[in-house]
């Protein structure tokens, strides 16, 4: 049996497929087309000259040759991750490359002290850092195109991973400063100003439309972005009213947007803020990134927003 060089990357791709049970969703995270990741799972099963999944079902199901693919799967993806970090740690300069995915909303912030601290303290010499999305650092981290993430999904259902918990937060109201209206109810605010809202793709965007849920509250889909400077931007020219943490607000703090921020009437609206690393491979690095973040953005929102700000998160321990 010959083995096509392509057969570590369709194992890759194979295993997000069973994770994620969708073929949307693994082409996403792995950065693909859907025609990509069929041609990708139809090798495997020429390879092996048998069928992977009951295509008869919906959702797909794994036949029993699919079942023995993937407990093989995990193995062999193991083994590959442990040559890569043995490897990683030969030399005297172990970390002399480090790749970061930031949340995009933080990134401008963080990234000066970050780079600072990996150069200094660990030796780093070439650093790449990622801005964007939850669903970014996602793929990012499963394509091993980021050795560590800074970001808004804790991704449990990813194993290997170490997790540091920076903080939680919670959402505030905030509003145009021209805005005359209720601001103890949000469907009486809906009466005056659209909801302007992060895309249904992004992480707060689904926190979002969740809570609005549990309050049985429609908000119809106005205006969307996928950047929380593009969001306060449009409130700030009076187009609607968000929901935003104080990390989020930081962008529109530091250009000045005129903003009317206030506690949200509702409350257990949170997300958190986790440094994602993969487990043992380097070193302090990622407690130190943890611990630098935690100081920075503390720093910056209660600068920023005062006591409103600072309130309205908590800094738990930073190693879980």
């Amino acid at each position: 049996m010959s083995f096509d060089t392509n057969i570590i990357k369709s194992i890759e791709i194979f295993v997000a497929l069973v994770e994620t049970g969708k073929m949307t969703v693994a082409a996403d995270v792995m950065g693909l087309s859907q025609s990509a990741v069929s041609q990708h799972l139809s090798l495997l099963e020429r390879t092996f000259d048998v069928q992977i999944f009951d295509r008869s079902v919906r959702p797909l199901q794994l036949t029993p040759a699919g079942l023995l693919l993937h407990r093989h799967a995990l193995r062999i993806l193991g083994g590959v991750e442990d040559l890569v970090t043995d490897m990683r740690h030969q030399g005297a300069r172990p970390i002399s490359n480090l790749r970061v995915g930031i949340q995009a909303s933080i990134a401008t912030t963080l990234t000066p002290d970050l780079v600072a601290l990996a150069k200094t303290d660990f030796g780093v010499e070439d650093m790449t850092i990622h801005a964007g999305q939850s669903k970014d650092h996602e793929g990012l981290l499963r394509t091993r195109k980021a050795d560590l993430v800074i970001t808004s999904d804790p991704l449990y259902d990813l194993d290997g991973l170490e997790r540091h918990t920076i903080m939680t937060e919670s959402f505030l109201l905030v509003l145009p400063k021209t805005y005359v209206g209720p601001t103890d109810n949000i469907g009486g605010m809906l009466d005056h100003l659209p909801l302007v809202r992060f895309a249904a793709t992004t992480n707060v965007g689904r926190l979002t439309e969740q809570h609005l849920r549990r309050l049985k509250l429609r908000a119809p889909r106005v205006i969307q972005a996928d950047r929380s400077s593009m969001v306060t931007a449009c409130v700030a020219r009076g187009m609607g009213f968000t929901f935003l943490t104080p990390s989020l607000l930081i962008d529109g703090f530091v250009e000045k947007m005129p903003l009317n921020i206030r506690p949200l009437p509702i409350t257990g609206f949170s997300r958190s803020i986790t440094l994602l690393a993969r487990d043992r491979e380097l070193g302090d690095l990622p407690a130190a990134f943890a611990a630098l973040t935690k100081n920075i953005l503390a720093e910056q929102i209660e600068h920023q927003m005062g006591s409103l700000g600072t309130n309205a998160i908590r800094f738990d321990k930073v190693q879980e």
